[in-house]
């Protein structure tokens, strides 16, 4: 009986186990907040392996479906522009169909498909970017799709695999964005923090410098302590050519980051209170 158990115990254990081995063309996932857009990559990345690609793998002049396995996919959280065509919020598919000097990649709206559909839809088409091929000196093993080049409007969007890639540029509707919210949060109940950060947004995109200017003023009077304020205040008042004033703001501002120990704000207003002066 004993022997019996053992043998149950054995057969049980055995039917269970799972051989893990890694995939071949393992799955990622990228999140990354463009300005104020997210943006969602989820596919695949198949390896060179010793392979020719471009032109055998992946034959040139036929849909790809842009990595392995489920669809590589796109996400945006907000309206953007993609090779200068407009995209709605939501997912997409992406597949290519590339060529020697020019890939054409299409944002599709079905995004459940294992590879290729079968039946392209031209009523799915989102979009189509015709993008030039760049050459690379260094093979990428891995096939790698990412989002570079980050500023607060946009980014590029990246694909590259052995000696070639494609970018695309991304804009992201931030300006629109911070505009409305500024405009919605001044109209209820503005805390110290909201002033000082419609005042920064105000100047670093070029917009009313004076109305930048009332707003720094008034964040500093409901919270008078704080260093960085102070440089920002000097910095508005610098681009007014109020230089006196300016300078003035400076020297607060370096006062208090020489008391809390900031180094770099002290660097920082010293070489201005020097270039104002002049």
């Amino acid at each position: 009986m004993k022997h019996l158990n053992f043998l149950l115990v054995f057969v049980c254990a055995f039917g269970m186990a799972q051989i893990q081995t890694p995939q071949p063309s393992p799955s990622t996932k990228v999140e990354q907040v463009v300005g104020l857009t997210k943006v969602t990559l989820e596919y695949s990345r198949p390896a060179i392996r010793g392979r020719t690609i471009m032109g055998e793998l992946i034959p040139m002049g036929e849909l790809w479906r842009a990595g392995a396995n489920k669809n590589s996919i796109l996400s945006f959280s907000d309206d953007v522009t993609v090779g200068g065509k407009a995209l709605k919020q939501g997912t997409y598919a992406i597949f290519i169909r590339p060529g020697v000097s020019m890939w054409e990649v299409f944002f599709y709206t079905q995004i459940e498909n294992w590879g290729i559909p079968e039946k392209w839809d031209t009523k799915s088409i989102a979009a189509t970017v015709e993008v030039e091929t760049q050459t690379l000196k260094e093979a990428v093993e891995s096939y790698t799709i990412s989002v570079d080049d980050l500023n607060n409007n946009g980014a590029t969007i990246n694909f590259k695999w052995e000696n070639t890639q494609v970018s695309i540029p991304l804009e992201v509707p931030t300006h629109s964005k911070t505009m409305a919210s500024i405009k919605e949060t001044m109209k209820g109940d503005p805390k110290t923090g909201d002033y000082y950060s419609a005042a920064i947004y105000y100047r670093q995109s070029n917009q009313n410098l004076n109305q930048a200017k009332k707003w720094i003023a008034k964040a500093i009077e409901m919270d008078s302590g704080k260093y960085w304020m102070y440089r920002q205040q000097s910095l508005i008042l610098a681009e007014l050519n109020e230089k006196e004033a300016a300078v003035a703001a400076a020297k607060v501002s370096l006062k208090l980051a020489d008391e809390a120990g900031n180094k770099d704000y002290v660097r920082l207003n010293t070489k201005a209170i020097e270039e104002w002066s002049k």
